[in-house]
């Protein structure tokens, strides 16, 4: 592995170009517009899995968007990593938002990434990191250097809930058979502080309708004398936080893990600046549940978010209504223990008792997925650690998540192996957001630590 460095000083104008061309590929799986790119993004994904040395290469159809599977294996008596990502993005709205069109990529210096940053949907999350993969793979095809057998799962539908992947894994669980799983699809805590996520929030996503009268009205004749939809949908969304910014859906917090003061502290030893936080969100003020800091609020400790809200005339200048129906997105973030389906069931009960008369409401799940918790003992875990240590100097810190990759939990349950997560992004890099980007530092700096995680594994799993 030691020529590893160089191979990506050699080769980084071809893997930033590479790059390029796969993020100009809007594979958004949330519209159906884009359907035949999203098919073409799988496309492209299989064809550079070839190319980095794959034996096996397929287009697994699913009901929805395929998946992208490969392997190499060298010897069955080696251990085997299963490399999972995805090739699908969120939309890209609001467009009027970004800097530069969202799939047309540009690189720019960035605050944290003063050599330069790729600006486009996907660029971190998870184009970008997935195929860090994907020439890390090359490098140790190409260089007779590939210390174990590797498969790779690549789906189009993480973004949209990963619905037809848990059918895919329990069909195929020979075929997926590993040792670890590696997943890039995260962050770090800094370019000088690596960090090795530790823990995912589960999640669980309704979308919500209250419905009053059975057409719009005059809010003249009205006003007043009626239930306003969205009257009451803002009210009954504001009810669902107390004045300690505590979630009121009764049993919410029944199975919570609540950490000991040890383990808080020693999650208060990373890095962290407060007005360094504030700064880079514009904001005067941090915001959220009482009693918790900042970093625990946004990983250990669960959330209730609205996503979107409408209803009513929005267009250009006024038109007196009071609409028929409004609407509202809302996802909540869950800890280790809570039961995604059981929260579900809960918010739907709720929000239904909470209705005033004169309204009809309907709660319509969409997708979700349990939490995640990976030991810090394990030889997957060991072998990360002493991956980034080769090539960052430092020892990572083991670090909890605010997301969610609901899958995560499936595969420990059907594959019985756990989950690395080794992300490359930071927080800056507006993932889900306009102007999302992925420094170009950060790209070439996961493509030189992968190998060496499979180098250490092997080596470990002995």
């Amino acid at each position: 592995m030691q020529n590893i460095s160089t191979y990506v000083k050699d080769n980084k104008q071809r893997f930033i170009d590479e790059l390029i061309e796969l993020l100009k590929i809007p594979s958004i799986s949330a519209d159906s517009a884009y359907k035949e790119h999203t098919f073409n993004t799988a496309d492209a994904v299989a064809e550079s899995l070839k190319k980095a040395g794959c034996d096996n290469v397929e287009i697994c159809p699913t009901d929805g968007y395929p998946i992208v599977y490969a392997d190499k294996i060298i010897d069955k008596n080696l251990p085997t990593v299963l490399v999972y990502g995805h090739y699908d993005v969120q939309p890209p709205d609001p467009l009027d938002l970004w800097h530069s069109p969202p799939f047309e990529p540009v690189i720019k210096p960035t605050d944290s990434h003063p050599e330069g940053a790729i600006f486009a949907r996907g660029a971190c999350d998870d184009k970008g990191q997935m195929y860090m993969h994907v020439k890390a793979m090359e490098f140790m095809t190409k260089n007779n250097c590939l210390p174990c057998n590797v498969k790779f799962m690549i789906e189009g539908e993480e973004e949209v809930g990963s619905v037809n992947l848990g059918k895919f894994v329990k069909e195929n669980r020979e075929k997926l058979a590993n040792d670890v799983i590696l997943i890039s699809d995260t962050g770090m805590i800094a370019k000088d502080v690596p960090s090795i996520t530790t823990g995912l929030r589960g999640l669980s996503y309704v979308e919500v309708e209250v419905t009053g009268p059975n057409r719009d009205l005059h809010s003249g004749l009205y006003g007043g004398a009626v239930a306003n939809p969205i009257n009451v949908l803002t009210k009954m969304i504001a009810s669902l936080h107390d004045e300690n910014n505590h979630i009121t859906i009764p049993g919410f917090y029944d199975k919570v893990e609540e950490l000991s003061q040890e383990e808080r502290a020693q999650m208060a030893k990373a890095p962290f600046s407060l007005d360094a936080y504030k700064k880079s969100l514009d904001i005067d003020a941090v915001y959220g549940e009482a009693g918790y800091t900042t970093n625990e609020r946004n990983s250990i400790r669960p959330t209730l978010d609205v996503n979107g809200i409408w209803g009513g005339y929005i267009g250009e200048g006024a038109k007196t209504v009071i609409a028929s129906k409004a609407y509202a997105k809302i996802s909540m973030r869950l800890v280790p223990n809570q039961d995604w389906e059981e929260i579900t069931q809960l918010f739907k009960t709720h929000f239904e008792n909470i209705a005033p008369e004169g309204v009809k409401v309907l709660v319509k799940p969409h997708h979700g997925g349990q939490g995640y918790v990976t030991p810090i003992d394990s030889v997957g875990y060991q072998a990360a650690s002493k991956a980034y240590e080769q090539t960052f100097g430092k020892t990572p810190i083991p670090q909890r998540s605010g997301g969610s990759i609901p899958i995560v939990s499936l595969f420990e349950e059907q594959l019985k192996s756990k989950t690395i997560l080794m992300g490359f992004g930071l927080d800056s890099d507006a993932i889900h957001s306009p102007n999302e980007h992925f420094g170009v530092w950060n790209y070439l700096k996961g493509i030189e630590t992968i190998p060496y995680f499979y180098q250490y594994f092997t080596e470990l799993h002995k």
